[in-house]
């Protein structure tokens, strides 16, 4: 059942520290502080912490930037050559949990096939000169399609450290429903590439053996719970945005089932439900476009413990879900959230955030 109970939340102004711009908003846990991090940036995408206290930004044009803990930039050299346009480029950025001694950094991004374009995960080693070496493509999509739109992208570490991607349906729409193909597909792989054994369609005739679930239309955000299960928020056309539990195997239904509309006001496939289709756990109608999503540890602020945080591309807020009181949701807006792009956690529990508006990186903190 959708419930959704919107706070558009007031904002407060305080006084700059350190030398950094900051403001104040307030939230149901109190008064919370922006931080402006990192600006000048040209289409924020990704975001990842390293184990250092320094971080990670791709943009999308290509550019992959190491922030250092005592914030000093370094553009990183051998990021493979991206495909620019539309929504493709250089997209997400994992830091894996063995960091320390891999030193392995993974990059999602957009790649030339040809006559089209597809989502890509590549690997390389981040050496202490600032150098991505050795960088290989372990997967791309197939087959890719021409058109600038719905590339997916986020890459997610699970428990057992095999990868899952996230690729959209490029906007295609039925193909999201084949097996047979990449499109709207939540895909695992081992980190090098291979497919694991136990992947749900491995014995299925025709199917590509990365394919863990499909229907999906462009799933921008995923992270994992507290428990260690996979979630994703997905762009719907005009309404219908959803946030979904994926479970091996199983089918998400578009372009079939959605509770939007298609551009033209006309109703999408056969509604909102059918059997052997799952629902979604939360949906948005109006469209908010979200973006990343992150599932909060509830470190700097226990009453949020388990919520979900997702972005919106559309509305200019990052929005609050909480999954105990059936996804009920806050909005936590100020002048720094236009159109956030990627959310995440840092270690110390503070939450960070990437505003294409602004081109700038932002940290929030108790206030």
């Amino acid at each position: 059942m959708r419930m959704i109970f919107a706070l558009i939340l007031p904002l407060a102004f305080g006084a700059a520290d350190c030398g950094q711009a900051q403001t104040n908003l307030q939230s149901t846990a109190g008064p919370v502080m922006v931080t402006r991090v990192m600006d000048g940036l040209d289409e924020p995408w990704g975001l990842a912490f390293l184990p250092d206290g320094g971080f990670l930004v791709t943009e999308r044009t290509g550019r992959l930037t190491l922030v250092g803990a005592d914030g000093k930039r370094r553009r990183i050299e051998g990021v493979p050559e991206v495909a620019d346009g539309g929504q493709g480029g250089l997209l997400d950025v994992m830091v894996p949990r063995d960091f320390a001694a891999s030193r392995q950094i993974f990059l999602s991004y957009a790649v030339d096939q040809g006559r089209g374009q597809g989502t890509a995960l590549g690997v390389g080693r981040l050496t202490t000169r600032g150098q991505l070496e050795g960088f290989e493509t372990i997967f791309q999509m197939r087959p890719g399609s021409e058109g600038g739109r719905h590339f997916g992208s986020r890459i997610v570490e699970a428990t057992d450290g095999t990868l899952f991607l996230t690729i959209g349906e490029r906007g295609e729409g039925m193909p999201a429903q084949a097996v047979d193909r990449h499109h709207g597909k939540v895909i695992r792989i081992n980190r090098d590439g291979s497919v694991p054994p136990d992947n749900p369609f491995l014995s299925t005739a025709g199917a590509l053996p990365e394919v863990w679930s499909y229907g999906h239309r462009n799933p921008q955000g995923a992270a994992l719970d507290l428990s260690g299960r996979l979630w994703l928020n997905e762009h719907g056309a005009m309404g219908g945005d959803e946030v979904n539990r994926i479970t091996r195997g199983a089918n998400y239904g578009w372009p079939v089932i959605s509770y939007g509309l298609d551009y033209d006001g006309s109703r999408i496939g056969e509604g909102v439900a059918r059997a052997g289709m799952e629902q979604p756990a939360h949906y948005w109608d109006p469209s908010i476009a979200p973006s990343g999503l992150m599932i909060y540890s509830g470190k700097l602020w226990p009453e949020w413990r388990g919520g979900f945080f997702s972005g919106s591309l559309k509305l200019d807020f990052i929005s609050r879900l909480d999954p105990d009181r059936g996804f009920a949701e806050e909005r936590l807006t100020a002048p720094e959230t236009g159109r956030v792009r990627d959310i995440r956690e840092a270690p110390d529990g503070s939450i960070w955030f990437l505003s294409v508006s602004e081109g700038a990186v932002f940290r929030l903190t108790p206030g």
